[in-house]
């Protein structure tokens, strides 16, 4: 009891002034929100102004940009086929599809046999005037196997096409037309100096709209999504739909930074990511087209795969830096200047190789017959190269590296030599082998088992692969990879260069961590 009357009067003093902290604090809190409300009211013409000198900057562009965007229509040749009895003159015709539930309709036009005219394609697609003589730039798969072109300007004149010239390799392709009077060309920027965030605007004619503008941002740079041999997509959010292929993609400045492309959708829409080839490499292309109508690359003839941390570690360099080499294609440039598989690239012709496509780009832009210098690292050492620079053969693809083999498999059953740490088998590869994997005898060992749950199963070690190289050494009997093997560190893990069907790549054999228990 005199314990409850000695603390009471600090049980009231406290609850006062929790009450007074909260009186107070409510002022303070009416004052803070009167603050910020004049300042948000401060603020709002500032930013109402900003957000109009924006959207002025947006309609200079559009409106200098428009009188050089262009539409593209283009139709295919009508083709005769032989009709057999009985088949339906309808069928691939817009009637085919408007009298589809008629049959006795579709009955009446039944063929009696002999030649039919089969419709012509089409397409619709964008471009833009780089040339005030009617030279005009959009993509290749705008106007492929198109059998006439039709550029239709933004004031409606329309020509058709007299020249189209195509590089399917990068989707790019110059279309030209004889106007009555000079063109206006947009002028190009520089793609290498834009950046990610920076504002762009994608003209075109999506869904056959023409001259539509949308507006966005650099998302990301030096996209490679597969679907061209030449790729290094700037990424935007701007809105690009079907149609806008092949029409300009511009900073804020009105200059061309990108051709509009690509889209990933799930749609067949705009989805929020759009892709364009950028301006310094079209721009490069588009004067071969015109100089030569073909564009005349040099190649190295190597095969490159992505640096991950795992390759990174065992290589001791910097993660997705560089140009590592997985593959050499025999009687290549690259093969008669003496580069070797593991070679990381860092220069060519005296410029930084800071990745695969920079790379690429750098050398196919070489001239032909010139000579230039390659810089690797080769067993932690730098190592000089001259290269000649060869046009790169028509039928090349770096997908079509000889050596690859045909179906990977176990021809024979010469006597396994097991690596139980790995939980792998390997055989020497005999005559019979190389034939049937497309290989040289005695350029590797082959793997005939892997056990499940293993170092070699995790690390995606299969049977008929072929094991070229453990770390730096070359292996060519089970003796020599055994050794490589014991030499090296399951813990800190095994590279190995190996060899599918579909070329060789670098993978890491290493003990892994235990998991996460479920």
């Amino acid at each position: 009891m005199k314990r409850f009357e000695s603390k009471g009067p600090w049980v009231v003093m406290g609850v006062g002034l929790l009450s007074l902290g909260m009186a107070a604090g409510l002022t303070v809190q009416h004052v803070t929100s009167s603050v910020v409300a004049q300042e948000a009211a401060a603020r709002a013409p500032r930013e109402a102004g900003v957000a109009r000198e924006l959207s002025a900057v947006f309609r200079q562009v559009a409106r200098e940009s428009m009188p050089g965007v262009v539409s593209i229509e283009t139709r295919g040749r009508a083709v005769t086929v032989q009709a057999e009895e009985g088949d339906d003159a309808l069928e691939g015709t817009p009637f085919g599809e408007m009298f589809k539930n008629n049959p006795e309709l579709r009955e009446y036009f039944k063929q009696r046999g002999g030649p039919r005219q089969m419709p012509r394609s089409g397409g619709m697609g964008s471009g833009f005037v780089i040339d005030s003589s009617g030279v005009i730039l959009t993509n290749n798969h705008v106007v492929a196997g198109a059998q006439f072109v039709k550029v239709r300007l933004s004031d409606g004149r329309e020509y058709n096409a007299t020249e189209v010239k195509t590089d399917p390799r990068a989707d790019v392709a110059i279309v030209r037309i004889h106007p009555d009077g000079p063109l206006t060309p947009l002028p190009l920027g520089n793609s290498d100096s834009a950046e990610i965030g920076d504002w762009v605007l994608a003209c075109g004619s999506p869904f056959g709209l023409e001259t539509t503008v949308t507006a966005g941002i650099i998302s990301a740079k030096g996209r490679g999504m597969k679907i061209t041999d030449r790729e290094d997509f700037l990424q935007t959010d701007a809105a690009i739909n079907p149609g806008n292929s092949g029409g300009p993609l511009l900073n804020l400045n009105g200059e061309v930074i990108g051709i509009n492309t690509a889209i990933s959708t799930r749609s067949g829409g705009y989805d929020g990511v759009g892709f364009a080839v950028p301006i310094n490499m079209a721009h490069w292309i588009a004067d071969q087209l015109v100089k030569h109508g073909e564009v005349k690359r040099a190649y190295l003839g190597i095969a490159m795969q992505d640096i991950t941390s795992d390759i990174a570690s065992q290589l001791g360099i910097p993660v997705g830096k560089h140009a590592l080499v997985s593959q050499v294609r025999p009687g290549s440039p690259a093969a008669d200047a003496q580069v070797e598989p593991g070679d990381l690239i860092v220069k060519a012709n005296g410029k930084d190789a800071t990745n695969p496509r920079v790379l690429q780009a750098i050398v196919e832009q070489v001239p032909v017959g010139s000579k230039y210098e390659l810089v690797v690292i080769r067993d932690g050492k730098e190592v000089k190269l001259q290269v000649e620079a060869r046009e790169m053969p028509n039928d090349f693809s770096l997908t079509q590296v000889p050596g690859r083999g045909s179906k990977p498999g176990k021809p024979s059953k010469p006597a396994p030599t097991a690596v139980s740490e790995l939980g792998v088998d390997v055989e020497a590869i005999t005559a019979e082998h190389a034939e049937q994997l497309s290989v040289q005898e005695g350029s590797g060992v082959m793997v005939s088992k892997v056990t499940d749950n293993t170092p070699a199963a995790d690390a995606g070690l299969r049977v008929g692969m072929v094991i070229e190289k453990v770390g730096s050494a070359r292996v060519k009997t089970p003796e020599e990879f055994l050794a490589a093997v014991k030499a090296g560190s399951l813990e800190k893990g095994l590279l190995m260069l190996v060899r599918t069907e579909r070329g060789t790549q670098f993978i890491v054999v290493r003990n892994q961590a235990p998991g996460l228990p479920e």
